[in-house]
């Protein structure tokens, strides 16, 4: 048993990771500005709000308790707002990162996991993405995550932190026991957007008055529209949980980096279609234009992590991520509610 800190337990992600580590038996404690997170989120564990950009947080936190490992969540995340406000992107997500690692080495703690993102590629110069992939992120958020990985490696090479950062692109689904989900305000990703849209039309909305936009079908894939990876929650989780599991053993030595991914990835009209199959519900959409700077298609390598890891998405399939969403998007809300 260890005793873990999950930043931003009580967001999206990391209130699935808080929900599993302590189903493994761990000691967990939830540290979380709630800014972007739900305090009803965390379902297990020890929940202590706080700030990252506040270095007095930091040390009260560290003071007061001891931990094995960090798993780091607590980030903003959009990048649209990342171009429009870069000043916060930079506060939150460099500084806070900053002062959770100068806290780290002051109590002795020398072991995280990072959730970094694949946005630290920018535009791929190939497909699949691997590790070795060119570093050029095109925009703030992607740049925040870049310097913070660089920041892990210069603490490694200094301090002797080990740490593993894992890459990744969209996460999708929600617990399949339902007591987890995803929220966002506002919400900007693709699957939930399809579900709201079928709730929509489930509670009398015509289908031809539709919300949903698809930016985009006239791509270089197979159907025109936008190819992205889309992984489960859980699995994002469960990789999290080698890469401890990794660290715990002595096997990391400096700063290491995975990409996770399902290796092929999925288009928006496929999305959709599934969206439609799950559901059985006519959803409609609008071809808007497309979106400055949106490659065509976005999807990682997780050879290395299979291979190291030896992780593999037990959701191989769109049909069982979109099951999960929405099974919970109705016992959140109730069916015809949204």
């Amino acid at each position: 048993m260890l005793s873990i800190l999950v930043t931003g337990g009580a967001g999206y992600i990391g209130s699935h990771m808080v929900k599993m580590l302590s189903q493994a038996g761990h000691e967990v404690v939830v540290f979380d500005n709630l800014s972007r997170g739900f305090r009803d989120a965390v379902i297990s564990g020890q929940f202590v709000e706080g700030d990252l950009r506040s270095s007095a947080d930091v040390r009260n936190l560290f003071s007061v308790r001891s931990f094995d490992a960090v798993i780091h969540f607590a980030a903003f995340a959009y990048v649209g707002e990342s171009v429009s406000k870069p000043r916060e992107y930079y506060e939150n997500n460099v500084t806070g990162t900053f002062n959770l690692l100068s806290g780290m080495l002051d109590a002795g703690v020398n072991q995280l996991v990072f959730s970094s993102t694949c946005a630290t590629y920018g535009v791929p110069e190939s497909i699949p993405i691997a590790e070795e992939h060119p570093q050029h992120p095109i925009n703030p958020y992607g740049y925040t995550k870049l310097v913070i990985e660089r920041m892990l490696a210069d603490f490694s090479q200094a301090y002797g932190m080990r740490s593993v950062s894992l890459r990744y692109f969209n996460a999708a689904g929600c617990d399949a026991e339902g007591e987890l989900g995803e929220r966002h305000d506002p919400e900007t990703h693709l699957i939930p957007l399809v579900l709201q849209e079928a709730q929509r039309v489930e509670r009398g909305g015509d289908p031809a008055d539709t919300r949903l936009e698809v930016f985009g079908d006239d791509f270089d894939t197979p159907d025109g529209t936008c190819v992205r990876d889309y992984i489960h929650v859980t699995d994002l989780c469960s990789a999290h949980m080698k890469a401890l599991d990794r660290l715990a053993s002595g096997a990391v030595t400096g700063a290491e980096a995975y990409n996770l991914g399902n290796g092929k990835g999925f288009s928006v009209r496929e999305v959709i279609d599934t969206c439609r199959r799950v559901t059985g519900v006519d959803i409609q959409y609008r071809v808007a234009d497309r979106r400055s700077g949106d490659p065509g298609v976005l999807v990682g390598s997780a050879s290395k992590a299979s291979q190291v890891l030896s992780w593999r998405p037990a959701y191989a399939d769109l049909d069982g991520i979109i099951e999960t969403a929405w099974r919970w998007m109705n016992k959140e809300h109730g069916r015809g509610k949204v």
